[in-house]
Formats: structure tokens, sequence, C-alpha cells
């Protein structure tokens, strides 16, 4: 076999659902592959079965000697033995999306990706509607779905015929790994401190999230972000979007319609409608600026304003976010299990008016004061749950002292009933129950998914809808 690949020592780091993808592809392109990981259980080796690839488990820290170049799954960090001795030794470290990009053949499909503190899978799926409503062959990858090295290299379960486009959600650790991905055009929706414990410092995860508007990329800037305008200013080319009203140049919201005043024959004085407020799904101000930003990028690769409607009509969102549970006595239940981190919970409580609010996890260094201190005039009451929860009792006794706060310790599989009874108890006719735990799931709960899950169960279990 010849080819770049043929012959070439490649360690894949990392034997989860992407560095598995990267392996069989490598593989089938004649490299030689040695596939590492800290984990060996029945359960990870019932899911290895790639020809060509000599499989090492129960030791992720050693570097195979021969190894020319190493492509690490995007939740290893940096500072692990593995990684930091290809670092010293020189060894180039990149990441399953590079590896795609690198892939690529002459008439490969472009790239329409997308990065943000939150709002990246719901934005990538708005966009992947809007593209297939416009008559494109797309998927949604990356972060989110198939490996995009499988698309790339054509070896997915769907790979007949190419696709015209692929909308790619970007997390910033696949970004950590990234050094030539030049998209068609690119967003960073938003950026607030998470991650924190992984890249150091906000500067390093913002720095990561601000190449995915590499040179010759149209970036698609939300201009009522700090740090999404300040990349913008120094990209190439840029468009905005914004919640206000648009200048020449940007898309935003004028009265109840989503417009353009970007991609138009004449952005000065012609702006095209693409979609009213009802269309966007569910209603929030975080989700029509989630909007904006699909559309913006489905109009950079030539969208018509009706495919950007009947995308956003067709879109459906995915499962824990601002989701809709029950209405009983009057008080709505919403699980947003999804509000992992200050910024996401932060817009999730601006769209309701009063509020009894569950919160509680892993905080992962973030901050919780400002949170606090900008939602304290919605607040009804808040129960507190998880191991990080003393962490928001304090900010709450700092910024809102006069809510009333239930602290639930429990831990077990039945914690969650306990929290749900305390809340609605705390409720009035009204109300939202909203579940925007501000901090990860992993100390009581499998993921983020579970802990929606349980939070939904307990709810009808409570009120028999």
């Amino acid at each position: 076999m010849t080819g770049p690949w043929a012959g070439r020592s490649v360690c894949v780091a990392g034997a989860g659902v992407s560095g598995r993808a990267a392996a069989r592809v490598l593989a089938a392109r004649g490299a030689r592959v040695t596939l590492v990981d800290a984990r060996d259980d029945d359960e990870l080796r019932a899911k290895l079965d790639e020809p060509g690839v000599t499989v090492r488990l129960g030791d992720g820290d050693t570097l195979p000697p021969d190894a020319e170049l190493v492509v690490t799954s995007p939740g290893w960090r940096p500072t692990v033995p593995l990684l930091a001795a290809a670092a010293a030794a020189g060894i180039e470290i990149i990441g399953e999306v590079e590896l795609a990009w690198r892939l690529r053949g002459p008439d490969a499909a472009p790239w329409l990706a997308i990065t943000g503190t939150d709002g990246k899978t719901t934005v990538v799926r708005m966009l992947a509607r809007m593209l297939a409503a416009a008559g494109h062959r797309s998927i949604a990858v990356g972060n989110v779905g198939t490996p995009i090295v499988e698309v790339v290299a054509g070896t997915g379960t769907d790979a007949a015929a190419p696709y015209d486009v692929l909308a790619v959600e970007l997390s910033s650790f696949q970004l950590h790994w990234s050094s030539s991905v030049q998209p068609y055009a690119a967003t960073v929706l938003n950026i607030a401190p998470d991650h924190i414990d992984w890249h150091g410092s906000l500067e390093a995860y913002a720095a990561d999230k601000a190449k995915i508007f590499a040179p010759g990329t149209l970036a698609v800037v939300n201009v009522d972000d700090e740090w999404s305008a300040r990349f913008g200013e120094r990209a190439e080319r840029s468009v905005g979007f914004t919640l206000g009203s648009p200048r020449a140049g940007q898309l935003g919201v004028v009265e109840d319609l989503l417009v353009d005043r970007a991609f138009t024959a004449d952005p000065v004085r012609e702006a095209a409608e693409l979609a009213a407020l009802t269309d966007v799904r569910p209603y929030a101000p975080h989700n029509v600026a989630n909007a904006l930003a699909a559309a913006a990028l489905a109009r950079a690769y030539g969208v018509p304003p009706d495919a950007v409607r009947d995308g956003l009509r067709g879109f459906t969102p995915d499962p824990h976010r601002i989701e809709h549970v029950a209405t009983a006595g009057d008080v709505t239940y919403v699980n947003d299990s999804k509000a992992t981190n200050p910024h996401a919970a932060g817009a999730s409580l601006a769209a309701y008016r009063s509020i009894v609010w569950i919160a509680g996890g892993l905080l992962k260094g973030a901050d919780v004061d400002e949170l606090v201190r900008s939602c304290a005039d919605r607040l009804r009451g808040v129960v507190l749950m998880g191991r990080d929860r003393a962490r928001i009792a304090a900010a709450l006794a700092r910024h809102a002292p006069n809510i009333p706060v239930v602290d639930v310790a429990d831990t077990d599989t039945g914690a969650m009933d306990r929290v749900v009874t305390e809340a609605a108890a705390l409720a009035r006719p009204g109300d939202t129950v909203l579940l925007a735990p501000v901090g990860a799931s992993f100390d009581m709960f499998a993921d983020y998914p579970a802990r929606g899950e349980a939070f939904a169960a307990a709810v009808r279990r409570l009120t028999g809808r």
C-alpha cells in the first residue's frame, strides 16, 4: 500500500469512539497503529475489533518507542505522561479532528464550524436542518454524532454518497489539538469560564476556542459577547449576529422577526426576513441567539431565507435543554440538566420570571457569585444538592440572603425525589421549578442525561403527569 500514511507508526491515545474511528481509518491507509488506553475491562474489549491495529490496554502512560505521530482523544490532558513524553521527544500530537482535516481530498465538502461555551449542539443541529431544507446533503459531526474522521474518510455507515457540506461542532479540547483546520465559515457563540481545570486559565481556554477563526475563514461573530467580538476584530472577514436590531453586515431581531442584513445584495438598504421568533423552539433569548448563529452560517453557504425558516420549524431540541416536563397546580417543571456551568445556567434562569431553582453538582472551579447576583430577583427559592452545593449556598447568602434555601445532602437513588418535593413545596402558582444545576453531574449521576431523567421521573411521580 502506498500513500502518505503507509508504514507510518502512529499511536492513538484513547480507545473511545473517536479514538477507535481514528485507528480504523489510519490502519486502512497502511499506517502501523498502536491503540492505547488506561482502561482494561470486558466492556471495552468487546468494542475493540480493529483489523491491523495493535491494542494495548491497561497502560495509558507509556509512549510506544517507535511512534512518529500521536493522535489523542480530546479529553486527554497535555500533562498526562504519554503526551508529555511525546512533546518532550518532539513528536507531533494532533486530535481526531485535525486528522480528519488532513485526510480530506481535493473535492472534500466544506466545513461550517461551531464552538463556544454553550449552545454548540443546538446550533449544529439547527444548521443541519437548514442545510437539509435547502436540499444539501449534510451531516452534523465533530463533538456530536458520527466521528468526523469516518465521514471524511467515507467509512461510516452512511458513506454511499459524498456530502455537500459538513456542520461541525468543535469543543475546546478538539481545537486545542488542531493546527491547520480552516472552516469555510465558523462561529464562536460565547465564552464563559468552563473546563478551567483542563486548560489552566480562562485565557488559555478562550485562545483554543479562537483557533476556529482560521485565516481565510468567514468569522460569524456574536457581537453581544465580549470574547467573540474581540476574536472577530482579528478576523480577515466577518459578519455578526445580535439579539438587537442588526446593522449592515449583521443578522438580528426586528420586532418579532429574525432578519439578515449581511447576506443581501445591498446590506445597507436591504434586509431579508428569515423567520419569526415563534419559529424558535423552545423560545428563550439564548436560543434566539443560537438560531441567528445557525442562520448566519447557513446564509454564508448560500441557503435561502425560506430554508432557514423551514429548518427552524423542523428542528427538534435535544433532551435536557430547557425541556418542559410537566405543569401541575399552575407550576411548570423544566429540565435543563445540560446547564453545567454558570453561563448556561444564567441563560436558562433569564428565560423565566419567578423560579424555584434546583442547583448543585461539580463546579469545576467556576465562580457562581455573579450568576447568583444576576438572578437573585427572579428566585422564589433554591434547593441545593451535590458535592459543591455549599459554595452556591455561600453565594446565595452574600447576594440573595432573603431567599429560602433547602440543602439536600442525600446522594442515594432517592435523592432527586426529595429535591423535587422540596422544590414543589417552595413553588407558588405561576412559578417555574427549574433544574439548571450549574455544575457537572458526576458526583451523583453517570452524566447530565441521567440527572435530567432522574429529575423528570421524580416530577412525574410527584405530579402524576
